[in-house]
């Protein structure tokens, strides 16, 4: 069994079926990417639940397991989301870590952001884990095809624009999901709507917080060091996201629970992968 069996246990949406259209280790050829890019990273995060009026439980907790670890690597990380789920991540990371607001507005305004982010932070590299993309018609939508652009930042545009990119998602809308269009369109569980926008490396997990955590095992291996969070921190990131309001992304209720799954169910899934990479260092 491999890191990426591991995040695709408990699959509840199918998005396990399409692991063919990937390579084998997909979170190793990931690592590896991130590996040859060293300097600036952005990682961007945050999905809008329409009926809570809310972002949810699953994509910070694994942005932040990422920049923890991409710093422990001597990384600049920067984090990118839009006013939905700021507060999120400014009690999640520490006070050296960048945290940058990207409007929701239009096309045109989105576009300019995007450019001169890009010109002013020069990042070797973009990751995204949760974060919501358009179909081809432009519409973001959530896992019930119901539009929630006027909720959602075009924070994909950013990566149309960049060269070397990494996308982490659960359900088929999600940034990078382009990559497998075709099996998303032929699935019968996952979103009727498929995105258009792609990545040079992809990661699909049942729960896209397990698919950072896999990214950041792969990096553990790579560096001959373990960099997964504790289960504590784990933990405590999950609660503290929504203590502040986050709610559960399938069932829109506050509760400390990730696309379903409970703290300790989420912790057995670390808990394998620490395993895994003390293991195979």
């Amino acid at each position: 069994m491999f890191i990426e069996d591991l995040i695709l246990e408990n699959d509840k949406r199918g998005i396990a079926d399409l692991k063919q259209l990937l390579p084998n280790h997909f979170c190793i050829d990931a690592a590896e990417l991130i590996l040859t890019k060293p300097g600036t990273v952005l990682i961007t995060t945050g999905f809008y639940i329409l009926n809570a009026k809310s972002p949810e439980t699953d994509g910070p907790p694994g942005a932040l397991a990422i920049g923890n670890a991409l710093k422990r690597l001597g990384y600049d990380v920067h984090f990118v989301t839009d006013h939905q789920t700021l507060e999120l991540m400014q009690h999640l990371c520490s006070k050296d870590v960048n945290l940058i607001e990207f409007p929701i507005t239009s096309y045109e305004k989105s576009i300019s952001f995007s450019k001169d982010i890009i010109a002013k932070l020069e990042p070797e590299l973009l990751i995204s884990i949760e974060r919501c993309a358009p179909d081809e018609n432009g519409v973001y939508r959530n896992m019930r095809d119901l539009d929630i652009s006027d909720n959602t930042a075009k924070i994909d545009l950013l990566f149309e624009l960049h060269d070397n990119t990494i996308g982490i998602g659960d359900g088929g809308n999600e940034i990078g999901m382009g990559n497998i269009r075709t099996g998303i369109v032929n699935s019968n569980t996952l979103v009727s709507y498929p995105v258009v926008t792609t990545t040079n490396q992809l990661i699909i997990s049942s729960v896209s917080n397990w698919g950072g955590l896999g990214l950041v095992a792969a990096l553990s291996l790579k560096s001959g060091h373990n960099l997964l969070p504790s289960e504590s921190d784990h933990s405590d990131a999950i609660k503290t996201i929504v203590d502040l309001g986050a709610v559960d992304g399938v069932s829109g209720i506050r509760d400390y629970l990730v696309d379903g799954f409970s703290i300790p169910e989420n912790l057995v899934v670390l808990r394998k992968l620490n395993d895994y990479v003390n293991s195979n260092i």
